[in-house]
């Protein structure tokens, strides 16, 4: 039962998420240097997803917070992964990149926020009304699964536009696992 209520909802958010957004993603990611990833808390995590897939589809990808992440500059992408598009330390990250000339995408569930006003493209997943509480489904769970779902499309998009074959993508994977 549970499991029938959370996968519909899921369906219902994406599919009132804009069509367009998978190909302007890889636009930006093509176009870009590098590619920064942040996000805090889960949608770290979703973050983390996404990194690790763009990565194995051959791009350089750094999470923001790792040891090794180096600073950001101009011709860099920043993703932004934040629910409300209002969390402080992404604000902050945000702004850094903006100054140092990098882009900067928010993948957020509100149309209108702080850093979306900041950022050179907002990805909505879902529309303004597709988050209201649901029982059983709290504290963003449904904007981060949403979201880790609609960031795996854009893989598979990848994937299959650019031709990348499962053993290119297993040569890049970690081997020290």
């Amino acid at each position: 039962m549970h499991r029938d209520l959370l996968l519909n909802k899921i369906t219902n958010i994406l599919e009132s998420t804009n069509d367009s957004f998978e190909a302007k993603l890889v636009s930006m990611c093509d176009d870009a240097k590098r590619i920064f990833i942040t996000g805090a808390g889960r949608s770290k995590l979703v973050g983390n997803f996404l990194g690790m897939r763009l990565m194995h589809s051959g791009y350089q990808v750094f999470i923001q917070g790792e040891i090794s992440t180096p600073s950001i500059r101009e011709g860099d992408l920043l993703i932004v992964i934040s629910g409300s598009g209002e969390t402080t330390q992404l604000v902050s990250f945000t702004n850094k990149a903006r100054s140092e000339g990098a882009k900067v995408v928010l993948i957020s569930s509100k149309s209108s926020s702080t850093i979306g006003d900041l950022a050179d493209g907002v990805i909505q997943i879902g529309s303004d009304d597709s988050f209201a509480a649901t029982k059983g489904m709290p504290m963003g769970t449904m904007f981060e699964l949403s979201t880790l779902i609609f960031l795996e499309s854009i893989v598979s998009h990848l994937i299959h536009e650019k031709g990348i074959v499962e053993e290119e993508m297993r040569h890049r994977h970690a081997n020290m696992e």
